[in-house]
């Protein structure tokens, strides 16, 4: 007798080649439009579309390569309010790295807070010099960050101020992550610091004399706590905690 299942078989494997084809087809063009400069194309799926897709687990920059190699360090570091009293900066970038240097099999989690200070610190950087005092005041009352942004608007571009205010709420909520995992759940603001700081100029490489550009600063005040609908604060402490124990040993 012939068997009945063969052309099912055949349907269902031509259905799992098509998916298959169209998802490699959408990942190789969400790649591309994030890999190359900006243009009109990006448009068609939407920026907030290619950075959901392509972000934490995709994203990636091909800057190390001419002719606009990566050329500076970003730090992200944080400070809480617990009980009344400021703690001490923690580098959270540092620990971050410490999961990555010396590791052939390099977990995504080491890159997060660099990635971070860098989103944010070009955001900070396309506000003008009123902008920039406004991000500097506290804001943790209620409803701050649409007190914040309005404050902003005043002084120039709608959407420069949201694309900042996106990544102050994105930089914020990491804050509180980090603060959570080091100072427990007392803690009750944040405040953090992203920073670049360039290395010696290519031409200076040769001198003994040559010393790094100063630390480039994007200032904030200190903020109320942003938590995430969906994020597991356990899991983020249980691993960042443990790296934070081991740099102190």
């Amino acid at each position: 007798m012939p068997d009945k299942t063969l052309p099912r078989r055949r349907v269902v494997t031509r259905v799992v080649m098509v998916l298959a084809v169209a998802v490699t087809a959408w990942h190789v063009l969400a790649s591309f439009l994030w890999i190359a400069p900006y243009s009109p194309l990006r448009e068609v799926v939407g920026q907030k579309a290619l950075s959901a897709y392509m972000l934490p687990v995709f994203g990636q920059s091909w800057s190390v390569f001419a002719p606009e190699p990566i050329n500076g360090d970003y730090r992200f570091e944080v400070r809480a309010l617990v009980d009344g009293e400021e703690t001490e900066w923690v580098s959270a970038s540092d620990v971050e790295l410490s999961m990555i240097r010396y590791h052939l099999f390099t977990p995504r989690a080491g890159i997060q807070a660099m990635d971070v200070s860098s989103q944010f610190k070009g955001a900070w950087a396309d506000l003008n010099e009123d902008q920039q005092a406004v991000a500097e005041l506290n804001y943790f009352k209620d409803a701050w960050e649409d007190r914040m942004a309005e404050a902003m608007i005043a002084y120039g571009d709608e959407d420069v101020v949201a694309n900042y205010v996106d990544q102050e709420h994105r930089a914020t909520a990491y804050a509180t992550q980090v603060a959570y995992a080091i100072w427990g759940d007392d803690v009750e603001r944040v405040q953090f610091r992203a920073t670049r700081q360039n290395v010696i100029p290519f031409e200076d490489r040769h001198d003994p004399e040559a010393e790094r550009p100063a630390i480039q600063y994007s200032p904030t005040g200190w903020r109320a706590l942003v938590i995430e609908d969906g994020q597991s604060q356990e899991a983020f402490a249980d691993v960042f905690r443990r790296a934070y124990e081991r740099m102190g040993e």
